[in-house]
């Protein structure tokens, strides 16, 4: 939650690639597609035109001798290539996007009908009901119980960010609300999702692994070492390792992002330690303090956690794993992978720095499905 709150007040973090990016624009002309609209507004794009000016769907565009093509026809045309361009996974996160919103939508429109209100006001309502506006005495307070990463993240006072955080803490407050809303409404009306995740097949052997050797559930994640998201989502990852322990088996391979100065020498050095057996002392050092990922300040690290200085500098310096690095990025981008942290559990994929309700969620359905079965291991190394 502190980290959240942090990246609202600070509203940075760039974590998208520009394969990301594209994504992004898909989406947004497959939802104006089907909306019918004309314009639409993406992010880091001012307002585009999507479909063109015309908006009468039984509008002739073209004519070719007696047959007409009406602009339903061309609509339709194009969104089928947009369907075929899409990877399975982000068309599964579309589906099921849509699918939460219609559910949602549903439930409320029901419940709000029974209280004799819009679906708004009956949100709006229910989350007053619950508490009032967080005050500036609920800033400060949260401000002084967090000053310290708070001032070293932000460098400023409470004075320059109060507006910033009472509105995270509000946003966040409301969001919390809305969700208990909503878990109450499913409880009260069963839901069952049929959508099938896809999987996909992610080559991890030789890599990094801890946790259960034969785990029924593989956790493979595409990180960063510079990356903040990366950093914020090594919570949820301790949580369900001491949750789950030898229920799962966490993989790491390397997505160095280009935006990170540091983040190819970072892997650089992960790899060179792993040479020595000291691979996740040097994971936790290098998420710990990632103001320090220049080269100086890694063969100082590896000094520090007690690695042979000379092989570690040698191994560094002759750049011996760029090739196999390079591997895992090129595996990642196939896979569709355009954000670190990207995670799949077996083969299913979450992204980026999810609470660790999100990995519970998948890791809980992946062993119910299993029934304990062993899943025989991937990796070969730790």
């Amino acid at each position: 939650m502190q980290g959240e709150l942090i990246n609202l007040v600070q509203q940075s973090g760039e974590r998208i690639t520009s394969a990301g990016r594209v994504a992004i624009w898909l989406a947004a002309m497959f939802l104006a597609i089907v909306a019918g609209a004309g314009t639409i507004t993406v992010p880091g794009r001012s307002v585009v035109t999507a479909l063109g000016a015309v908006s009468n769907p039984d509008a002739v565009l073209a004519t070719v001798g007696d047959r007409q093509i009406t602009q339903r026809e061309v609509d339709q045309e194009i969104l089928q290539r947009i369907l075929r361009s899409v990877d399975a996974t982000k068309l599964y996160e579309w589906r099921k996007d849509a699918i939460d919103d219609m559910v949602d939508n549903y439930l409320l429109e029901q419940a709000a009908k029974k209280a004799g209100m819009n679906p708004d006001e009956f949100v709006r309502h229910e989350i007053s009901a619950k508490g009032g506006a967080v005050t500036e005495a609920d800033a400060r307070k949260y401000y002084d119980q967090h000053k310290a990463q708070i001032q070293a993240q932000t460098n400023r006072p409470f004075d320059q960010i109060k507006p910033q955080l009472i509105a995270a803490l509000q946003k966040q407050q409301d969001t919390q609300r809305r969700e208990q809303l909503m878990a109450k409404l499913k409880a009260d009306e069963p839901v069952k999702i049929l959508l099938v995740q896809p999987r996909v097949k992610v080559e991890s052997a030789g890599h990094p692994w801890t946790g259960g050797k034969d785990a029924p559930v593989t956790i493979v994640e595409f990180s960063d070492f510079q990356c903040p998201f990366c950093r914020a989502a090594e919570a949820s990852v301790k949580t369900i390792k001491e949750k789950y322990g030898d229920k799962i088996r966490l993989v790491y391979l390397d997505f160095p992002l280009g935006m990170h100065a540091h983040a190819m020498d970072a892997a650089r050095a992960g790899r060179c330690a792993g040479e020595q057996g000291k691979f996740w002392e040097f994971h936790d050092a290098m998420f710990a303090n990632q103001s320090k990922l220049a080269p100086a300040d890694l063969k100082a690290q590896a000094k520090q956690l007690g690695l042979d200085t000379k092989a570690f500098d040698t191994c560094f310096d002759a750049n011996k794993y760029d090739v196999p690095i390079h591997k895992d990025m090129s595996q990642g981008t196939s896979l569709g992978v355009t954000a670190t942290p990207t995670f799949f559990i077996n083969g299913r994929e979450v992204l980026g720095a999810q609470p660790p309700e999100r990995f519970e969620e998948v890791i809980d359905e992946e062993l119910a499905q299993q029934k304990g079965a062993p899943k025989p291991s991937e990796a070969t190394s730790n």
